[in-house]
């Protein structure tokens, strides 16, 4: 417990009791985090250097462009909220369902995907569909407890399915791309729906006068007006969806295009149903204001908690704690599950996105686990926040638009099945990651090991390419001659001449094998002396002939002719320089 100091476990205290307390989160976090950075100066458990870093992790929040998804997706949806489109999906769908017992459930159900995969907020559809559908349900003789529970729970299937506002956040926190993380969320998406439409079977066969159909007089269309109504709520529904999140899945925008994208379809939408107006605007426009400030506030104050909470060392004290828990990667599943249910009771979704995600990550991330299905999981298990006590924003939503026949025991209670529902589907994750994996695209993990560096060299493949035809390769100074490339030998100053390489057409050249004959380069026309060819003065003793040169002009005097004495320096006369030598004395 206290391995790594008692400093982490009274400042992770601190911070659930200041929440608990009920002040705002955002400065609850700052406030701990500067308090215990002031107390682990003093104490010498904290580095006040660390501090230095908040400014850039204030930048880093503020100019995070995947952050700029949130207000664009919050406009859209509430945009949409107000534009009309929930009224005609759910009056098309209950009078297609209508004839068959749970009819209008199932279009609750199915309109609220819909509306989910559009608009991104519990508020919008949980709100759309009660002021809509409740009224209706209760007309027609369905049990209160079935009609708000299947109302509230299909507003929190936006949770979950994209582009869901969490989906977004936990991909900031846990480092993964935003696009994965919709990708994982779609076979979940797909098992909450179809564990909803069967438990609204089980008790349509079951209990049958609690989700009666409608009555015939209920059923005014049918025929191509009928699809004339389901496909002017559902059309436009469909483009929007491919706009949002087709656009994602394809690559051809990002998450924030994306939301852009949709915050001007959706007022396409709300001008096709003459609903565009500046106060619809203004409207949406505070919503979102209100909703962003709240987020970057919260994230600014859990950057401050977090730099300070993991200089003391609380990032490997809890990676200590969860690490040690008997049975493994499952057991620590399944306690964070648990743990994650039950502070949901006090903390929303931001909150623990905020706050608790970034302590598991590194935990999940050192034993093995895939960040993508571990997010997913934990969105899945979040939602549940918005289906009890005390903290059940559904349910909140729901009690606002609920006529007063409508008791809040009524609310709460016919909330605890689809609340167990979405505990199974908690269970179905862990024990098949596939549903969340199928849908991600596989990384290509290269081994460096493997890779080879085959670099081509000229000639035939697999040939060596300095053989002319024997392949033997050159020898490089094994007995030939470097190529001259028409330069003329250097002077050989004396020593022997090495003879020329043959000719290509075999034949030996002119002046092979007489030694020192060849003369020095010319350098313009006229002979340089020969450096090698005079012999050295005998300093005294007779002058030998000169060596006889090779060129024609000029004449080579014959041997003896006005040859000239070495000189003696002393015992020889000085040299005459071209006069007729004296006889010696």
């Amino acid at each position: 417990m206290f391995e790594y100091g008692p400093m982490p476990p009274l400042m992770f205290g601190a911070m659930i009791l200041f929440l608990l307390i009920g002040f705002p989160v955002a400065f609850s976090l700052a406030a701990v985090g500067l308090l215990f950075g002031v107390l682990g100066v003093l104490n010498d458990h904290f580095n006040p250097s660390l501090l230095a870093a908040l400014p850039f992790r204030f930048y880093g929040i503020i100019s995070n462009d995947l952050l700029l998804a949130i207000p664009f997706f919050t406009f859209m949806g509430a945009v949409l909220e107000r534009c009309g489109l929930a009224e005609d999906l759910l009056e098309g769908s209950g009078q297609l369902f209508g004839k068959v017992p749970g009819g209008l459930a199932y279009a609750v159900v199915i309109v609220g995907a819909v509306l989910g995969a559009i608009t991104g907020t519990v508020a919008a559809s949980v709100i759309a569909m009660g002021v809509v559908s409740l009224p209706v349900m209760m007309r027609y003789g369905y049990d209160k407890r079935i009609a708000t529970g299947v109302i509230a729970a299909s507003g929190t299937i936006t949770q979950v399915i994209p582009p869901s506002l969490v989906l977004i956040i936990l991909a900031d926190q846990l480092g993964r791309s935003v696009g994965d993380m919709y990708a994982g969320a779609i076979g979940p998406s797909l098992l909450q729906i179809a564990l909803f439409l069967l438990f609204i079977l089980g008790v349509s066969i079951v209990a049958p006068h609690k989700v009666p159909p409608l009555p015939p007089e209920a059923r005014t269309k049918s025929g191509r007006a009928l699809l004339w109504q389901v496909a002017k709520g559902m059309v436009p529904s469909l483009a929007l969806i491919f706009l949002v999140l087709g656009t994602m899945f394809m690559g051809l925008a990002t998450p924030t295009e994306a939301g852009a994208m949709g915050s001007v379809g959706a007022i396409l939408l709300a001008a096709g149903h003459r609903r565009l107006s500046w106060p619809l605007i203004r409207q949406a426009m505070a919503m979102t204001m209100r909703l962003t400030a709240m987020v970057v506030f919260i994230l600014i104050g859990s950057t401050v908690f977090s730099l300070v909470f993991q200089g003391m060392d609380g990032g490997h004290w809890i990676e200590y704690l969860l690490s040690h828990i008997p049975g493994g990667v499952v057991g620590f599943l399944i306690f964070v599950n648990i743990f994650i249910f039950f502070i949901a009771f006090f903390l929303d979704f931001f909150e623990i996105a905020f706050i608790i995600v970034p302590l598991l990550a590194p935990v999940a991330d050192s034993l093995g686990i895939d960040l993508v299905w571990f997010g997913v999981l934990l969105c899945v298990n979040m939602q549940t926040a918005f289906m009890h006590p005390p903290f059940g924003f559904a349910l909140f939503y729901l009690r606002g638009i609920a006529p007063p026949t409508i008791k809040s025991s009524d609310i709460y209670l016919g909330a605890i099945p689809w609340l167990g529902l979405q505990l199974v589907l908690v269970a179905i994750l862990i024990l098949w990651p596939q549903s969340v994996t199928y849908f991600l695209k596989e990384e290509v993990v290269v081994d460096p090991s493997t890779i080879q560096l085959n670099v081509p060299m000229p000639g035939d493949a697999g040939a060596n390419p300095f053989s002319t035809g024997g392949g033997a390769a050159p020898s490089f100074g094994s007995g030939a001659a470097a190529p001259s490339f028409g330069v003329a030998p250097a002077p050989s100053f004396g020593g022997a001449t090495p003879a020329p390489a043959p000719a290509p057409g075999g034949a030996a050249p002119a002046g092979a094998g007489q030694g020192n004959a060849l003369p020095a380069p010319s350098f313009g026309g006229t002979p340089a002396p020969s450096f090698g060819a005079t012999p050295a003065p005998s300093f005294g003793g007779a002058a030998p002939a000169p060596a006889p040169l090779e060129r024609s002009a000029p004449p080579v005097p014959a041997p003896g002719a006005n040859a000239l004495p070495a000189p003696s320096f002393g015992s020889a006369p000085a040299p005459s320089f071209g006069a007729p030598a004296q006889a010696e004395q």
